[in-house]
């Protein structure tokens, strides 16, 4: 056991997107200052980053449905605003980035994709067009085009047209300027870049297990390395714990009042991943269909063309199921350790309240490849089990809080937790997550350092 403490500035526990763009913050802010990530796994950006544990959208609500719900007969813009406008800043932030050198190839990053949203049945191709409607007058949208053309949808989208009749009743909206990003490139290029300076401290096969304030209002971490099996503390006077689904149980550790009554629903994922490079050729965009009726925000069916290490893929999904785990490489004690007395009612109320949800994910556990095959053919007709294969996807871990009456709720978003005296702060929650990932972070940076 070593007693070795050291110091650190600014320390940052998860090596995925959110803990690079705030080390960038950081590191520009408080020249000098030293800022340690700390990542448990053997290299950065592994984890919910990674290009294969996510569906790579470049999430700005352009094809997202469930971003723009019908309420009272009128289409609710503002979240898909809101996504955005805060991808836009994102990306102004990554092209701000490869300028100054931080990111070295936003080309490997990046790639041009269109963003689709398709939809069958009378009644869906009237809700497309009034949030067609509703949406082509804000800037961000103008360029949205809508139609009910057959020939034109089978233009944008040959592959999932075919074995389709004329007489079909289908609408899709078309923006020509979305886009497919790699996530995990982008955060392990900038951590390339952060690694090289003199004031910034990388350590990865590095676990945190414990967090405890000392009599001086400073953060004592405590650290377990993997490789070695050696112990050692860190002193610091500031603390982000952006590690996922691993954020919650380390939020629990800090003891801060702010965190009490948040608990986490664990959800595994799996995709469909085409292996047939002359199927892949015939498709080239993100089409987001409609989730069917009582299905949760997560079962929003998507065929994406992505682009990865310069290679065009293509998958189908998600295929969502349940699990305890809080990280694809977690253990299945997380959810079992994160039931605490102040959070255990907000879990048994979030439960109770989300029955439907508890339905659901037990029926996708109980697929069989036949099944997911037969809901990839409600997207793309003729598509045939030889070319596809199943891949595991990332965790997510969707916010339990505590509602006035003091029983949980679910909530499908991201939520900033921020200490009182502003020396911790943590991110809990999932999409659109990385998309809006430095919006998410100047946040963090206006409520810890104003």
């Amino acid at each position: 056991m070593s007693k070795t403490i050291k110091h650190s500035e600014f320390v940052l526990i998860g090596g995925g997107i959110m803990s690079a763009t705030l080390a960038i913050m950081l590191y520009e802010r408080f020249p000098g200052k030293k800022i340690t990530i700390i990542e448990k796994l053997p290299k950065m950006a592994e984890e919910s980053s990674e290009a294969w544990n996510n569906a790579g959208t470049g999430h700005a609500g352009n094809c997202e449905l469930n971003y723009t719900p019908e309420k009272n007969g009128e289409v609710d813009t503002s979240k898909a605003v809101k996504t955005a406008k805060e991808f836009n800043e994102t990306l102004d932030f990554w092209n701000d980035c490869a300028e100054k050198g931080y990111i070295h190839n936003l080309k490997k990053c990046i790639a041009k994709v269109p963003h689709i949203s398709f939809v069958e049945g009378k009644k869906n191709s009237a809700y497309l067009e009034k949030r067609h409607n509703a949406l082509k007058e804000i800037s961000y949208f103008k360029e949205m085009i809508f139609t009910k053309d057959y020939e034109q949808i089978k233009e944008w989208l040959p592959l999932m047209m075919e074995g389709r009749s004329k007489k079909e009743n289908i609408a899709a909206t078309y923006v020509e300027e979305g886009y497919d990003v790699n996530f995990g490139e982008i955060a392990e290029q900038l951590f390339r870049f952060l690694g090289k300076q003199d004031n910034v401290q990388l350590l990865n096969r590095s676990n945190v297990y414990n967090l405890q304030k000392t009599d001086n209002k400073r953060w004592l971490i405590t650290i377990k390395g993997q490789s070695i099996g050696k112990h050692w503390k860190l002193v610091s006077n500031y603390v982000f714990i952006g590690a996922g689904g691993g954020a919650l149980s380390l939020l629990e550790k800090s003891g801060i009042k702010e965190a009490r009554g948040y608990g986490g629903f664990p959800i595994s994922g799996l995709w469909l991943r085409c292996t047939n490079p002359e199927i892949i050729d015939q498709h080239a965009a993100k089409v987001y269909g409609k989730a069917k009726k009582g299905s949760p925000p997560m079962s929003v069916p998507h065929m994406d063309t992505r682009m990865i290490n310069g290679r065009k893929e293509l998958l189908f999904g998600p295929y969502a199921g349940f699990t305890t785990k809080f990280l694809k490489h977690g253990s299945m004690f997380d959810l079992p350790k994160s039931v605490e007395f102040d959070n255990i009612m907000s879990l048994l109320g979030a439960g109770y309240k989300n029955l439907p949800l508890v339905s659901y994910l037990i029926k996708q556990v109980s697929l069989s490849f036949k099944d997911r095959m037969g809901m990839l053919r409600e997207f793309y007709p003729e598509a045939n089990d030889e070319d596809w294969k199943l891949a595991v996807a990332g965790q997510r871990v969707q916010i339990i809080k505590r509602d006035k009456k003091g029983f949980g709720k679910l909530e499908f978003g991201t939520e900033i937790i921020i200490s009182k005296d502003k020396t911790i702060g943590a991110l809990l929650g999932a999409s659109p997550g990385a998309s809006t990932s430095y919006s998410v972070m100047k946040k963090v940076m206006d409520k810890s350092f104003k």
